[in-house]
């Protein structure tokens, strides 16, 4: 369908009852399932190929801290990961097969980097600006992910550095780092990946953490061709042990209220750094002074190995930087020929709300001035008709797959609603929100998550924006379909 050229512009405009923006995880799981109930709809990734988080993150030795069986989607099992905890190279292979798999790729608009999502209150429908043309739909998914946009920190000096220097979520694969004097900045989820793959190579790494995580050994092997055949034979068996995993990270949710199961888990860890390393003042250096899953509890066997060797120097935060001079917060210095940003993401800012324009005409990441909350991580005030996926407050220790099939079962029940019921749009309802949003932040006080330690779960406001309180069980229940009562509806004329 094609609406008629809107004034000030001489390009045509495509209409599409529902466009889902990016073809990462999420947006493959919102296509195969729009698809599967038969509505209109385009995908609109601004890459040339699907993937999102797993395409984008190349660095070494990348791969996924949650098991394979159930890091995939539940209705799409794969029965030929070769590991446990599969790779950046097969995560990525798995979206594109799926995409295949279930022919959706037919619907997919590569190229297509959007610029500005704008609600249009008399035609009751989003405009879409993008580099590939302007689009115009009922509804619209945002299946663009949390860990999106690379986070570069402010440090004084940074534009004096003469070297080489990029993120971790950019790695220059054609650069060789061989020799070279580096200088890893983070020491989080990504940096315990690359800095152990790159720390034989290299002449001198020196690593600037504020603070160090928790880091518990990776239960990681090979799966055998013999269980592999197992899993193709027997679909059932991959499906228990994805339920059993299941049900392992809802006991750590649950007990990581309590504190001796809190203080096992911390032992653990402990006995974890003093097997990798043997200086006893390098120990003090790494062991965190916060309650285990204050912040995201890493994994990884190869970490504090890879700290104890003789090329590798831990300082505290960076504070300056003075060409190849670099200075942590403690005076210490060192001259280094690269800088490698593991400094993640912008979680608690999402990018994507500078692009999205409501009913108010505001901007979604100026209505939420750096705190962002949503109806069920999944629907803003003044936004008729959108969604988000992996919004604010949904995270918890569980596999994002989990969490965006139970939103995608959430948005095609709204969808289908509207479509059944005439219902031109469907709007949050700003008290029930607010009660809601003020229930989930009076639960999380006495998470583990709110305890105290600086972490990206926590925004600039001090409020927790990321996570969810309860089980992700109770989650699955309040996003199995939505109820209309909660929300203001205006009928189609």
């Amino acid at each position: 369908m094609t609406l008629k050229t809107p004034k000030n512009t001489s390009e045509q405009i495509t209409f599409h009852e529902t466009i889902v923006v990016g073809a990462g995880v999420s947006g493959i799981c919102a296509a195969i399932k729009l698809k599967q109930a038969k509505i209109d709809f385009i995908v609109l990734e601004k890459s040339r190929e699907v993937g999102g988080v797993w395409r984008d993150n190349v660095y070494p030795d990348c791969a996924c801290d949650v098991p394979s069986a159930l890091y995939s989607y539940s209705f799409a099992p794969n029965p030929d990961w070769t590991r446990v905890f599969a790779t950046q190279q097969e995560i990525k292979a798995y979206t594109h097969d799926t995409v295949k798999r279930f022919k959706v790729d037919q619907h997919i608009q590569f190229n297509h980097q959007l610029s500005k999502c704008n609600w249009h209150e008399s035609d009751k429908c989003w405009q879409l600006e993008t580099s590939g043309g302007i689009y115009r739909a009922r509804f619209v998914i945002m299946a663009c992910g949390p860990m999106h946009i690379p986070l570069i920190p402010h440090i004084k000096g940074i534009e004096t550095f003469p070297g080489k220097s990029f993120h971790s979520a950019t790695w220059d694969t054609e650069y060789d780092l061989s020799d070279k004097r580096i200088a890893v900045i983070g020491s989080g989820g990504s940096a315990i990946q690359f800095l152990p793959a790159i720390q034989r190579k290299t002449k001198q790494i020196t690593l600037f953490q504020r603070t160090p995580p928790w880091v518990l050994p990776k239960v990681d092997t090979k799966i055998s061709e013999r269980w592999r055949k197992n899993f193709k034979r027997f679909p059932f068996t991959q499906k228990l042990f994805r339920k059993a995993l299941f049900f392992q990270f809802e006991f750590l949710n649950h007990n990581l209220k309590n504190k001796w199961f809190s203080q096992k888990l911390e032992a653990a860890a402990v006995k974890h750094i003093h097997r990798g390393v043997k200086d006893e003042a390098l120990r003090e250096k790494l062991k965190p002074d916060y309650s285990l899953g204050c912040k995201r509890i890493l994994l990884s066997n190869n970490w504090y190995k890879a700290l104890g060797k003789d090329n590798v120097e831990v300082f505290p935060g960076i504070t300056e930087i003075q060409g190849n001079t670099l200075i942590a917060s403690d005076g210490s210095r060192c001259e280094v020929d690269v800088i490698i940003y593991g400094t993640g993401f912008e979680v608690s800012d999402p990018p994507i709300g500078k692009l999205i324009y409501g009913r108010n005409g505001r901007s979604l990441s100026d209505q939420w001035s750096g705190s962002p909350s949503a109806y069920l991580g999944t629907m803003a005030e003044d936004c008729p008709n959108l969604f988000l996926t992996l919004g604010p407050n949904l995270y918890t220790y569980t596999s994002a797959f989990v969490i965006i099939e139970a939103q995608v079962k959430y948005i095609l029940s709204a969808i289908t609603k509207a479509r059944r019921k005439n219902i031109a749009t469907i709007t949050v309802n700003k008290d029930k929100s607010e009660k809601l949003n003020k229930s989930l932040q009076n639960a999380l006080q006495g998470t583990v998550w709110n305890s105290g330690c600086a972490s990206y779960f926590i925004d600039k406001t001090g409020r927790n924006s990321v996570n969810w309180p309860w089980t992700t069980m109770k989650m699955q229940r309040r996003l199995s379909k939505i109820k209309l009562a909660e929300f203001q509806i205006e009928k189609q004329l």
